[in-house]
């Protein structure tokens, strides 16, 4: 690949958005390339964390790439679109836990793809903001979806509406960053927290990951009942009888992930 800078290595697999040339701007090859590769990971029983970060110091990803946007038809736009919500939809539902370790400017499609994460873990030197309708447009990677589902429509609306950028602080501070860590300690912390999150039961770590997802998008009852049958599957687990057996003995369980 081009574009995508791939690691893996005891359960957890990095993906590096490599254009540090551009601030990790998405074009059409990137979203491409990163479809490819989180297809793979998907079908990955060995990887249990996936995590998402950008080249250099700078930039976790400075929205789409606008010198390819600029010139398309309100078709290529429209298929562009599609093609980055497809994406951006498969990394938040594949089975893997996925952490955005935000180390810079995440911005228009670089905050989109934030958003698509599970848990955003953020440098202090990290910018987010949707610039779009400064640019004649409007979020197209289901930014104007997932932001006021994760800060509340008041806020989204303020953002997207103003372009207003916003520091990693603000970012914790209105729901949209998990942590803020000094800019030397991102990566080794969003590690530990891979690592703590696949200590636990993992088949139950990815039920209540699609729970979550799921029943957000359910009536009440009906997410109610969704996540009864996910609960009602856990007790058919070597892993709940073990880890409930382990709690009763005042020992550490050890859990399989099944």
């Amino acid at each position: 690949m081009n574009n995508i800078i791939f690691e893996e290595g005891k359960g957890i697999a990095k993906i590096i958005i490599n254009r540090p040339k551009a601030l990790n701007a998405l074009n059409s090859e990137t979203i491409k390339e990163l479809g490819t590769v989180i297809n793979e990971i998907s079908e990955r029983e060995d990887i249990k964390v996936v995590i998402i970060t950008g080249a250099g110091e700078k930039s976790f990803v400075a929205g789409a790439d606008i010198t390819e946007m600029k010139d398309l038809t309100a078709i290529q736009a429209k298929e562009l679109s599609r093609k980055a919500q497809n994406v951006f939809s498969e990394i938040e539902n594949m089975p893997q836990v996925v952490i955005a370790a935000v180390n810079g400017y995440a911005l228009g499609g670089g905050c989109e793809l934030s958003m698509c994460c599970d848990i955003r873990l953020v440098s202090s030197k990290a910018r987010f903001g949707q610039p779009e309708v400064g640019l004649g447009i409007i979020p197209g990677f289901a930014g104007t979806q997932r932001l006021p589902r994760l800060i509340g429509k008041g806020r989204a609306k303020e953002l997207i509406f103003t372009t207003d950028m916003i520091d990693a602080q603000e970012a914790y501070r209105i729901g949209l960053a998990n942590k803020v860590y000094n800019p030397e300690e991102l990566l080794p912390k969003t590690y530990e927290m891979a690592e703590k999150i696949m200590s636990k039961a993992m088949y139950a770590v990815g039920l209540a990951k699609a729970s979550i997802n799921n029943g957000l998008n359910m009536d009440t009852e009906s997410s109610y009942n969704y996540e009864n049958s996910l609960w009602t599957i856990c007790f058919a687990t070597e892993d709940q009888k073990e880890g409930m057996q382990a709690f009763i003995e005042k020992r550490k369980a050890i859990l399989k992930g099944c």
